[in-house]
């Protein structure tokens, strides 16, 4: 055991040396340990010239090495654990506390190397007083080693807190100074991630976490003050802010500010982004906020318009305010941009009638529709066309209030997405050990903690495909899957958004669906926001284009729930909707159940140029053409009429489509062919065979053949 005790350290030692080693962040805790990395390196070829008899004789030698072990491994467990989405404060006084105890431990284990007895020689090959100096200038070496210590000056500036801020302005600059924490986005990212380290330290009940926090929250609040009281309350246009229009939260210039339940205004994009990340006390009076509604305060919005007035100022947006020393708004937080779309895919079906559909599995990305101008837009596009943000704007929706745990994990969490800004933090690649710890928090019966894993695991399958392998490997899928059936809205939404991002990895998808996941997905598209609507249908589409999975998904009654999407989903969720059920059309069995559902109704609908959906819709009203129930209910939906004005009007590609509807309901019926006829149909088709596609010229010419036999039997008949 003793003897174990100095073959741990040196193999900790070297663990630790290689980590530092790999490490390219340059932030404070990260530079802090990798000086003390290079400092270890002496030390680790003088544990190699203890023999083991050295080692059992000198209790003194081994328990030393086993409390630097315990350092050493606390802090590489400190590193791989930490992200740059945690708190600055926190992490350099933890690692400060790290670097105390290393340098520590190690001094006193070098006292004792330097009065153990040398009766042999080293296996270094080199002689007692060698190892001797060795070891001296290892001491004078961590002797002589400092550091800026922040938590000096965090502990001067908090001794201040009771009125005495000017005595510990020069703390407060070196603080903000030496982290970073000078502008809105950065105090802002701050004051969030010391309340997440509040909230886990609240969940575990760790009291000397929490007093810990507490003082960092103090902390903060006098930094703001700092702020204000020193000259950085910015200015617009070279006119300086008022302080009391600055946000108590961020201190951005207020043009939207909003009353919280505990009365307190903010600037709603701050607070907003305070709310979306699951926080539910007021940043200012610490209260817990009863509800999450965001109310426009009136008053404070008329003053602010009114000074804006009398400076004769018009800003456009926050980008015109001109803050003393702080970063744009480029960099916030998270993008609105949450996940990276795969590229476009081209489906086709080969069966009597050739079909395509070009279409794009957009996750998580703002959509614009490609097909609507904007000066023709239904009331359906007052939606903004993004999974990264909801129809409205305020957080009041009854629909996200109704249960005490979604009060508690505010359900449009991942609504953040809408707030423009960078999750560029999330492109790194993470560890097996950090993924470890967000799979144990899925399992975590605290949902605060269910919801914070899952938007990271969510955020880290974004666009690194690294991270996806990770993630898959160290068995989320499951803990995920099962956080699908959650009552709170928010927890559902994030864990079907981190299944979708996972499955663009073809192992992940594949472990995905030999989990029983598509019962779990129904349950989703029933019960979930629209939100964790549109991205159960946008994995249903992923999980289909695996062959064996398109009859799966269609025996186990997701068409209805999508025929749904279809018809009351927002813009996006009609769109994903669209895109399941046309990859679940290719498989013949799926078609009558599609039709059966009540889709065709609502796909005559999305014929309309105005909904944006023209293209998808005709396409699978193309597949279902293929089907006699198909047929019927496109001609009694009165959708003859608009597929006429498609071959018309339409594009190229729904121009093919169109012609290969109007074929199939024209080759099976002579009632619908003179329906086709009435519609004044030949002049468009003429037109189409002459400057369509290769496919599209071919049915408009068999549907004019057909028209010209009719004609001709008919004339036959008549003579």
């Amino acid at each position: 055991m003793e003897t174990n005790s100095v073959r741990c350290l040196t193999n900790s030692l070297s663990r630790f040396i290689h980590l530092m080693s790999c490490q390219t962040w340059k932030s404070m805790p990260t530079q802090y340990l990798k000086c003390m990395a290079t400092l270890l390196k002496h030390l680790k070829p003088l544990l190699d010239d203890i023999d083991e008899e050295k080692i059992t004789s000198d209790s003194n030698l081994w328990k030393a090495c086993e409390n630097l072990d315990d350092a050493v491994n606390a802090a590489r467990d400190f590193i791989e654990r930490w992200s740059p989405k945690m708190s600055k404060i926190l992490s350099v006084l933890r690692s400060e506390q790290l670097l105390t105890n290393i340098k520590s431990y190690s001094l006193e284990l070098c006292g004792i190397l330097c009065r153990l007895p040398r009766t042999s020689p080293p296996s270094s090959g080199l002689g007692a007083v060698q190892v001797c100096t060795e070891i001296m200038h290892c001491i004078q070496e961590l002797q002589s080693w400092k550091t800026d210590r922040i938590s000096k000056h965090i502990e001067q500036a908090l001794k201040g807190k009771n009125g005495k801020l000017v005595s510990s302005n020069e703390h407060l600059a070196e603080i903000v100074d030496s982290l970073s924490l000078m502008s809105n986005h950065e105090l802002l990212s701050e004051s969030i991630a010391v309340e997440k380290e509040r909230m886990k330290a609240q969940a575990i009940k760790s009291d000397e976490k929490m007093d810990q926090i507490n003082e960092v929250v103090d902390l903060l609040d006098l930094i703001r003050e700092y702020l204000l009281k020193n000259g950085c309350s910015g200015s617009l246009n070279g006119v300086s802010i008022p302080p009391y229009f600055r946000c108590p939260l961020s201190l951005e210039f207020m043009l939207d500010p909003v009353i919280v339940a505990s009365g307190q205004t903010f600037e709603k994009s701050s607070i907003q982004k305070w709310v979306e990340n699951g926080l539910r006390v007021c940043p200012k009076t610490r209260q817990y906020l009863s509800h999450i509604n965001l109310i426009p305060n009136y008053t404070v919005k008329a003053l602010i318009a009114n000074w804006l007035e009398d400076n004769d100022l018009k800003p456009q947006s926050c980008s015109e305010i001109n803050i003393v020393n702080t970063e744009t708004s480029e960099s916030n937080e998270f993008s609105s941009q949450d996940i990276i779309p795969t590229d476009s895919f081209h489906c086709s079906v080969h069966s009597s009638d050739s079909i395509s559909i070009c279409g794009r599995l957009n996750i998580d990305e703002p959509s614009i529709s490609e097909e609507v101008s904007s000066s023709h837009r239904s009331p359906e596009h007052s939606y903004t066309h993004s999974r990264s943000q909801s129809a409205g704007s305020v957080l009041s929706s009854s629909d996200y209030l109704g249960t005490e745990s979604d009060a508690v994990c505010n359900s449009k969490v991942i609504r953040a997405f809408s707030l423009q800004s960078s999750d560029s933090g999330y492109d790194e690649t993470t560890t097996s050990a950090h993924v470890d710890e967000l799979v144990k928090n899925l399992r975590n019966s605290s949902n605060l903690l269910q919801t914070e894993a899952a938007l990271e695991l969510r955020l880290l399958a974004k666009h690194n495909m690294e991270n996806r392998v990770i993630i898959g490997k160290c068995g989320a899928i499951g803990p995920l899957i099962s956080l699908l059936y959650s009552g709170v809205k928010t927890t559902q939404e994030h864990a079907i958004t981190a299944l979708l991002n996972l499955s663009l990895n073809e192992e992940n998808k594949s472990r995905i669906a030999e989990t029983d996941v598509i019962e779990p997905l129904v349950h989703v598209l029933k019960t979930g926001n629209d939100a964790a609507k549109e991205n159960s249908a946008a994995t249903l589409f992923s999980l289909s284009l695996l062959e064996d999975y398109k009859l799966k998904i269609g025996r186990s009654g997701a068409i209805k729930p999508l025929v749904n999407l279809l018809a009351r989903g927002t813009v996006r969720g009609k769109k994903d909707a669209l895109t399941a059920l046309f990859n679940l059309s290719i498989c013949h069995d799926n078609k009558p159940l599609i039709v059966q559902a009540g889709a065709v109704k609502y796909l005559v609908q999305l014929l309309d140029p105005s909904k944006g959906m023209v293209d998808k819709s005709i396409a699978l009203l193309a597949n279902l053409s293929t089907i006699s129930e198909g047929r019927l209910k496109i001609a009694r939906e009165q959708g003859i009429p608009l597929i006429v004005e498609i071959v018309d009007t339409g594009t190229q590609r729904g121009k093919e489509n169109a012609a290969a509807v109007l074929l199939q309901l024209c080759l099976n019926s002579s009632k619908f062919c003179n329906m086709v006829l009435e519609e004044g149909a030949v002049p468009p088709l003429v037109g189409l065979s002459q400057s369509g596609t290769p496919r599209a010229k071919e049915k408009a010419q068999q549907l004019l053949s057909h028209f010209r036999n009719q004609r001709e039997g008919a004339n036959k008949r008549k003579s």
